[in-house]
């Protein structure tokens, strides 16, 4: 006799499938912890008093979240960072970037992600740290901490991200210019006299060569003439519900393989059209926002 299986058990199986096939193909775990509460930047502007920044490379690496035990990302997933790379770690909150180097972010991406790590690609990441959390007063403060800190870390896989003035705008866009010609990706400035607040603010700029902004894949629109069989174009959402397609900006790896449906993405654009919607929006990236 056929026995029908019960919702509690067709859950269960489900959950199982699930595992078992998320340890075959090695995907990030699912182990969710509680969110962290990070400051997040806003794109600079002139309307500041730029002498009361600390400035330093906008690193093109994965957010990251210690904890004083483990890493953790933005949206409160573990990261499975082998032992060995966490052992020095202090037991206190760090807020930084896993990072390979400049223009590496798709393989950074990729081996911080995996369940199952990779010794080889976690021996080339460095946690790069630019802020302590837990530590009571303003950045002016936190930062001479994080010296006094790092003064007795023995880790090669943790670092403090280097933080200096800047004379005026013309030393810092000159500094911009250097910046990306070498490859990186822009600044971050960190106003000294600021708390850490896990909000988006004028605490904690960023200034790019270009303007880029976040938003949802929905659909896919297939490809024609060369790219035949493969992704045309993404359509998107913004957090504000706008909708429109980017068509440009993609490898044809990426074509081929094309973010996922729920995704999140970096787009880079020109302004706005009358409409106000992003102009010439070309794909960037994926987020690493899991």
């Amino acid at each position: 006799m056929l026995i029908k299986p019960t919702l509690p058990l067709l859950l269960l199986l489900t959950l199982l499938y699930s595992s078992a096939a998320q340890s075959q193909t090695g995907a990030v775990s699912e182990y969710r912890l509680n969110k962290p509460s990070l400051m997040q930047a806003k794109p600079y502007h002139q309307d500041i008093v730029l002498s009361d920044y600390w400035v330093s490379e906008k690193l093109d690496g994965v957010r990251a979240y210690w904890d004083g035990t483990q890493l953790i990302s933005r949206q409160g997933k573990h990261f499975s960072a082998p032992t060995w790379f966490t052992a020095d770690f202090p037991a206190i909150p760090l807020d930084g970037e896993l990072w390979m180097g400049r223009k590496r972010f798709a393989e950074v991406s990729g081996a911080v992600r995996r369940q199952n790590p990779d010794p080889g690609q976690w021996r080339e990441v460095r946690y790069m740290v630019f802020d302590m959390p837990n530590e009571a007063g303003d950045f002016d403060h936190r930062l001479t901490a994080m010296h006094r800190v790092f003064s007795q870390i023995t880790s090669p896989y943790l670092a403090l991200i280097k933080q200096h003035k800047v004379g005026d705008e013309a030393e810092l866009m000159k500094e911009l210019d250097q910046i990306i010609a070498g490859g990186g990706e822009g600044l971050m400035l960190h106003l000294g006299s600021a708390p850490y607040r896990g909000i988006r603010s004028d605490d904690l700029l960023k200034l790019k060569r270009f303007a880029d902004a976040e938003a949802t894949v929905i659909a896919h629109i297939p490809g024609k003439g060369k790219y035949t069989g493969m992704l045309g174009a993404l359509v998107v959402k913004t957090p504000d519900g706008r909708e429109f397609k980017i068509g440009s900006g993609f490898s044809d790896e990426q074509r081929r393989q094309p973010p996922a449906i729920g995704s999140t993405i970096s787009y880079k654009y020109q302004g706005y059209t009358a409409s106000g919607l992003p102009r010439f929006a070309s794909f960037f990236r994926e987020r690493d926002d899991y």
